[in-house]
């Protein structure tokens, strides 16, 4: 059995507002049938309409101390990454030990998420990031990003919809003809490409910006108009036909196109990420400056840095008339259909790690975690690994904040 040997803890998430879960009872059941013990923190599915009998229907562990459930799993599956737990005092990170694996979303590029990073590989630590998994067709059923994308992307303008001022679609009355709102949305993939979807459904005029020619072309199958920024493909363009980082000269162009639309926008979805980097900065205090009293800038990016300059994470803010929301997982705010495709991604990322037990060698009658780095899938989402940090993004942004701090 696939899975047959190995302890799998599932803990409730402890972000704030974050009402998802990493297993399902189903996918629970799936790794249990596999052979795998699986401990759930009491609770840990509420929050996605999960009751804890639905996880012991299918033969997992309710475990009510969660310092006892990292103590003994194997693996550690998570949706975010480790926080610091008010009710037992300790950080999620300082309840792991050596040897043991995570699995989440762990965003090893922003910032925000180093010092956890170099925790996690001080301790012996094997993380993988669930955003590192690679946009190729091996991978496609493990791809949590994405999944999360569209969650994010629909979301995102809701959120701002409700935020704004104004209608968002032309509305006639007996006294005259309201226009509609403006959006302009900066990054049009998966997220961006949901968003540009739903504000067209909402009525809303919607511009998009993106320097991928192919991007562009999807933004324009939906309706929305491309805004030109004037980034030659061969500068715009890397493997497997993501975006590059820009150099801050191309950015500063980038930013100059963007400026004119960016003043006349009611509301902007920040979308632009590029793998295993920190988010690109594309809107700048200046840029918001010249926006109109009432706007509202949604940053999708955040988790990754954020696309705009002042974007404070975690937070919902007004700087210069402007409501700039920085809410760090919008996902989590559709718990139920997030929480069931992230379970199934991650289901299907640990199926790849776990090496299936073979009933013709005596000696490997467990299943076990083997770490390939020549597997794609594993390299660019191998995040701490043999007390490193190995991860490329995350090394290139500590050494990128070091020069900047002079430290």
């Amino acid at each position: 059995m696939k899975f047959n040997g190995l302890v799998i803890g599932i803990p409730k998430e402890i972000m704030e507002g974050e009402k998802r879960v990493a297993a399902t009872p189903e996918t629970a059941g799936k790794m249990i049938k596999e052979g795998a013990l699986v401990l759930v923190e009491k609770g840990a599915g509420e929050g996605s309409y999960f009751p804890n009998e639905d996880y012991e229907k299918q033969g997992a562990q309710i475990i009510e101390n969660v310092c006892k459930l990292y103590a003994e799993s194997d693996i550690i599956l998570k949706v975010k990454e480790p926080l610091f737990n008010q009710e037992v005092g300790l950080h999620e990170s300082d309840m792991m030990k050596k040897g043991q694996y995570l699995i989440t979303f762990l965003h090893p590029a922003s910032p925000a998420n180093h010092s956890v990073v170099r925790q996690l590989a001080t301790k012996g630590i094997t993380a993988l990031t669930l955003d590192g998994v690679p946009r190729i067709s091996r991978a496609q059923a493990m791809d949590a990003l994405t999944s999360m994308s569209t969650v994010a992307g629909y979301k995102s303008v809701l959120m701002a919809a409700n935020r704004l001022p104004k209608f968002m679609p032309m509305i006639g009355t007996a006294i005259g003809m309201i226009q509609p709102s403006v959006v302009l949305v900066i990054g049009s993939g998966v997220a961006g490409l949901q968003a540009i979807a739903t504000a067209k459904r909402l009525g809303a005029i919607v511009n998009a910006a993106d320097i991928r020619p192919d991007a562009r072309e999807q933004a324009k199958s939906l309706g929305a108009k491309v805004v030109d920024l004037g980034i030659p493909p061969e500068v715009a363009i890397g493997e497997g036909g993501y975006a590059l980082h820009l150099t801050e000269e191309w950015l500063l162009k980038e930013r100059k196109a963007l400026g004119e639309i960016v003043s006349h926008s009611d509301i902007i979805i920040l979308s632009a990420l590029v793998p295993g980097k920190i988010a690109p900065i594309l809107v700048t205090e200046d840029m918001v400056q010249n926006m109109k009293t009432g706007s509202v800038i949604v940053d999708i990016a955040i988790d990754q840095g954020g696309n705009c300059e002042i974007t404070e994470p975690g937070k919902v803010v007004e700087k210069i008339g402007v409501l700039i929301d920085g809410t760090k997982n919008i996902p989590g705010m559709l718990p139920s259909s997030s929480t069931w495709m992230f379970s199934n991604n991650i289901y299907n990322f640990l199926s790849n790690l776990v090496q299936e037990s073979s009933v013709k060698d005596a000696s490997n009658q467990d299943g076990k975690i083997v770490i390939d780095t020549e597997d794609e899938i594993i390299a660019s989402s191998l995040v701490t690994y043999q007390g490193e940090v190995v991860h490329a993004g995350a090394l290139e942004a500590m050494k990128m904040l070091t020069r900047r701090d002079g430290k």
